[in-house]
């Protein structure tokens, strides 16, 4: 059964768009045609995962939609969301003769969505965007709110814009083709929503750990639905990141301090999972969390397959490494960061007096040895 979503990105509904969740892509074209009526070419952007598992598919069931089509693809991972990856797909819209009526539709995961996004946003002032997420992360979380950006010296997403897609086309039977480390890493953004939104939403991920992994139909729309559902309810709230949207982040700081300091070889949801623990132990050292609340975020994570302490044995930096990443963040304001702490299950609030004592203290939890 489809389901379907509307984020409205302001209260005079001006920049509404729809997030469909469909167990297919059957209704993709009836839908791009009904949204994009007056556009004459699509750009087609895969990476090199889902331009295997996807092209043909997507090529074929669109030969009805009477628009021209064209395919961009760049190698799959994080190393490829960078400038360079960008200019390349400049050329090709250029190339193309792709005017602002056009459209550039993102197929796959956060990769591929942030990046196609980012051009989107910038080629010539600002394109028209859809969103085809593949990935578990992608259609719970980065596909959704109009973030958009890329990587530069090695700094996550640190260049980018807010571009608001026109739709949302999320295909669940699409999540077959992920590995289950990928699919699992997608988790720990919904497991976040439970922390800084919805207690209940946390307790059915708590309840349904079994039919989750197994990538249950009904409990994948489920999950998705109400990930989107809570991401539109914070969104529509804080679209530019000005105050409450900053909650999003919980878990971020420190995981993608990690991120960087490992070089990815920790997919982003393993890290988001570090990074909550972290926090969480933050949480309990000013006294917002309690020592068995915190067991049981661990816990969960430890079910879902996401959360390990790093041994410092095997990586080569330290905890100190870590602080002096967080520094980084782009989130920082006034040389201090937003940093996400649980004030109970389901409610977050952001604190701008973290210290570094206290940073390292939650840090140290998530080292072992």
């Amino acid at each position: 059964m489809s389901k379907i979503l509307e984020v409205e990105i302001n209260s005079k509904g001006r920049e509404a768009y729809n997030i469909v969740i469909e167990p297919d892509f059957n209704k993709l074209p009836e839908i791009l045609v009904n949204i994009f009526s007056s556009c004459n070419k699509f750009m087609l952007v895969f990476d090199s995962n889902t331009e295997k598992y996807f092209r043909e598919k997507i090529l074929q069931i669109l030969m009805c939609v009477n628009k021209k089509i064209h395919t961009f693809s760049f190698p799959a991972g994080e190393d490829s969301k960078n400038i360079i990856t960008v200019q390349s797909l400049y050329e090709e819209l250029i190339k193309y003769n792709f005017e602002r009526n056009d459209v550039i539709l993102a197929v796959g995961g956060g990769v591929v969505g942030d990046l196609a996004g980012f051009v989107s946003a910038t080629y010539l002032r600002g394109i028209r965007f859809a969103g085809i997420p593949t990935t578990l992360l992608a259609m719970s979380d980065s596909s959704v709110g109009g973030k958009t950006g890329v990587d530069f010296m090695g700094y996550k997403n640190m260049v980018g814009a807010f571009h608001q897609p026109k739709l949302v086309y999320m295909n669940t039977e699409s999540l077959s083709t992920l590995p289950e480390r990928e699919y699992l890493s997608g988790m720990a953004e919904v497991i976040k929503y439970g922390y800084i939104w919805d207690s209940r939403f946390l307790a059915y991920l708590n309840e349904n750990t079994d039919k989750i992994i197994s990538k249950d139909r009904e409990s994948l729309e489920y999950i998705i639905f109400h990930s989107c559902r809570i991401k539109k309810e914070v969104v529509e709230n804080d679209p530019l990141e000005k105050g409450l949207r900053a909650i999003l982040n919980f878990g971020h700081t420190i995981g993608h301090a990690i991120e960087k300091l490992m070089e990815f070889k920790l997919l982003h949801g393993e890290c988001v999972a570090v990074g909550m623990i972290a926090a969480g132990k933050i949480a309990v050292y000013r006294g917002l969390m309690s020592e068995d609340e915190l067991f049981k975020m661990k816990e969960i994570l430890i079910k879902y397959r996401l959360f390990r302490r790093i041994r410092a044995s095997e990586v080569s930096f330290n905890e100190n490494d870590v602080l002096f990443a967080t520094k980084s963040d782009k989130k920082m304001q006034g040389g201090k960061i937003k940093f996400i702490l649980t004030a109970e299950i389901g409610r977050a609030e952001v604190y701008k007096d973290i210290t570094d004592e206290e940073i390292l203290y939650g840090i140290k939890e998530v080292f072992e040895g």
